[in-house]
């Protein structure tokens, strides 16, 4: 009775200090937690019948984290054992089993309490949970959307948006002209951590790219996983400020490792398979966008709506002054500080007047616009567009537009623009 009563002792104890390991923070009450992840719907790389039948990996862990919580450590162990059963590669889950078993006979005082483990790879496996523990406890608010997604266009159906800082990827659908949360995914980052500037040095862009392709798993060597999503990192933008390298994928993990730890890739973004093929089904080649930040800011739709009248002030008052006959006043529209890939500000306006001359009495208008929130400042918006040009009420002549507005004391002005055909 006496050595009922002890271990009974040590789980109590054991699984408060599981659980304040597992989240990294003092143990305490956690927010609403997620229900079960919306499942993606419509693609290319489609899950085998087994890898769709397979339980939610972050579903199980939630489950696994409140059982612990509520002292529930049987049921918390066959959520263990589950997880393991799925994912017999998933490491985090066989360190967590081993701690629940340890719990019958002894305090468990951090994760990874059985002596012998490799340090390294233990610590890894201790961010790892702590990141998904912290993610799983800070849940984007429904009501609230990213201030970076300023304006997704209509055939932008959804768009992704990196959380270096929380090592997560939140997926938001383009629902009625808003973004709309649908689910999130664990993922790792640079070794090194953020702001790419060179090639080699393991460290993950900030900026806003797009999805330019897809590589099946098949094609590529094991170390990708179950394929890729080639992003356009470097942009305009990066290439502007000397910012160099090239191959940013999001991409899977080897057969060895279900996950890795949160600071892991060269510069890759890095979901487990799973989660890759899921994501792959909402990836459109050439349209959805992917921002990466390391601090995601979210707004009211209020916020959001106020912020779009401004963005599209500046581009209609653009246009306006582009076909207008005062080339000082579409001057005043840019920076001193503008810069182009070729040339200053002079030649690219020359550019842009010889476009237009081509086309006498045409008419602007601009369509499929995007807007969006540059990550690094709020102070930075970048603008896509169609710029189509009409004759007699018929388009005659188009150019696909990129312009970035920077805030200079009260004023917006275009430190940067590009176009192509």
């Amino acid at each position: 009775m006496q050595a009922a009563k002890l271990q009974a002792v040590f789980r109590r104890a054991g699984i408060a200090c599981l659980l304040a390991a597992l989240a990294g923070l003092p143990f305490g009450s956690a927010s609403a937690l997620p229900s079960q992840k919306t499942a993606a719907t419509a693609p290319t790389l489609r899950p085998t019948p087994a890898q769709a039948a397979a339980p939610d990996a972050d579903a199980l862990l939630i489950g696994l984290y409140q059982d612990l919580g509520a002292n529930r450590l049987r049921s918390a162990l066959a959520k263990a054992d589950a997880l393991i059963a799925a994912y017999p590669n998933f490491h985090l889950a066989h360190l967590i089993r081993g701690d629940l078993l340890l719990m019958h006979t002894q305090p468990v005082q951090a994760l990874g309490a059985a002596p012998g483990a490799p340090a390294e790879r233990l610590q890894n496996l201790r961010h790892e949970a702590q990141a998904r523990m912290l993610a799983l406890r800070q849940r984007p608010d429904p009501k609230l959307v990213p201030a970076a997604l300023l304006q997704l266009r209509p055939d932008q159906r959804v768009a992704y948006v990196v959380d270096t800082r929380r090592s997560r990827l939140y997926v938001y659908e383009n629902r009625n002209g808003y973004p709309h949360f649908l689910t999130d995914y664990y993922i790792s980052q640079g070794k090194l951590g953020i702001n790419k500037l060179r090639e080699g040095d393991q460290k993950t862009p900030l900026g806003v790219y797009y999805v330019t392709k897809l590589l099946q798993g098949k094609k590529l060597p094991d170390f990708y996983g179950s394929g890729a999503l080639p992003i356009s990192y470097p942009n305009e933008w990066d290439r502007l400020h000397g910012r160099s390298g090239s191959g940013i994928w999001l991409h899977g993990t080897p057969a060895d490792s279900f996950s890795r730890p949160p600071l892991s890739s060269d510069g890759c973004v890095v979901l487990t398979n799973p989660d890759l093929l899921r994501l792959v089904q909402t990836a459109e080649i050439g349209v959805t966008p992917v921002v990466i930040t390391d601090d995601v800011r979210f707004v009211s739709r209020d916020k959001l709506d106020r912020d779009r009248v401004l963005a599209n002030g500046l581009t209609d008052h653009w246009r306006r002054d582009f076909a207008g006959p005062d080339p000082q006043r579409l001057r005043a529209h840019y920076s001193r500080n503008f810069k182009a890939e070729q040339g200053n500000l002079d030649t690219w306006l020359e550019r842009q007047k010889k476009w237009l001359s081509a086309l006498p009495n045409a008419s602007l208008t601009v369509r499929d616009i995007s807007y969006f929130r540059y990550p690094g400042t709020s102070e930075l918006l970048v603008a896509t567009f169609t710029q189509d040009a009409a004759q007699n009420g018929r388009p005659v002549q188009s150019q696909r537009m990129r312009q970035y507005w920077a805030q200079e004391g009260a004023q917006w002005r275009i430190v940067a623009e590009s176009a192509w055909q």
